[in-house]
């Protein structure tokens, strides 16, 4: 038999490592939703000026010169129409993203930053899994992990949805804590 200190130990590392994942998600999800509204308000923008004499009808970027949203055609060769595709794409995703990383912070009922046996069987239910009390505590990670990037890639948020309300029939609730961390995640 396995020593119960060292078990113990890799299964607190479940919510942190998921957590952590998720994490860098929204960090990559908000920088491309930031560069795509700044492109987005930049061709608005551009409608709003006149263009110069020399160009007649047509209106052209300047070329960059560093300033935010001075390589928004060479980004959007699409003009407004794919920036505008482009940020509700990117919207969606961030979206996601942090909702999956509420979900995630909803599941550690205690906040204590560490999914217990109980809150990681709750977690497993809730996404109708089940726990292989078998396997080791990687295979819990990786499961959550890969479902947390199928739902990023198909922007499902139905399941994720699904998921925390099955968590909140089970009395798990949206905590102080967990709109602080939300909060800053946000940011």
């Amino acid at each position: 038999m396995s020593d119960p200190r060292s078990v113990q130990a890799a299964d607190n590392a479940v919510f942190s490592q998921f957590a952590a994942h998720i994490i860098r998600h929204v960090n990559r999800d908000k920088i491309a939703f930031t560069e795509a509204s700044t492109c987005l308000s930049w061709f608005y923008q551009g409608l709003k000026k006149s263009p110069p004499a020399v160009q007649g009808i047509a209106w052209t970027p300047a070329a960059s010169t560093g300033e935010p949203g001075t390589d928004c055609s060479r980004r959007y060769p699409g003009g407004m129409n794919a920036a505008r595709d482009d940020f509700s794409k990117t919207q969606a995703i961030l979206s996601v993203s942090l909702t999956i990383y509420e979900f995630a912070l909803v599941a550690d009922s205690n906040d204590d930053r560490i999914y217990s046996p109980a809150e990681l069987m709750d977690l497993f239910r809730s996404l109708s899994l089940t726990v292989d009390e078998e396997a080791s505590p990687g295979s819990s990670l990786s499961t959550l992990t890969e479902r947390m990037e199928r739902w990023h890639r198909t922007r499902n948020l139905e399941e994720v949805m699904t998921g925390m309300g099955a968590l909140y029939d089970r009395g798990y609730r949206v905590t102080v804590s967990d709109r602080a961390e939300l909060d800053r995640v946000m940011k």
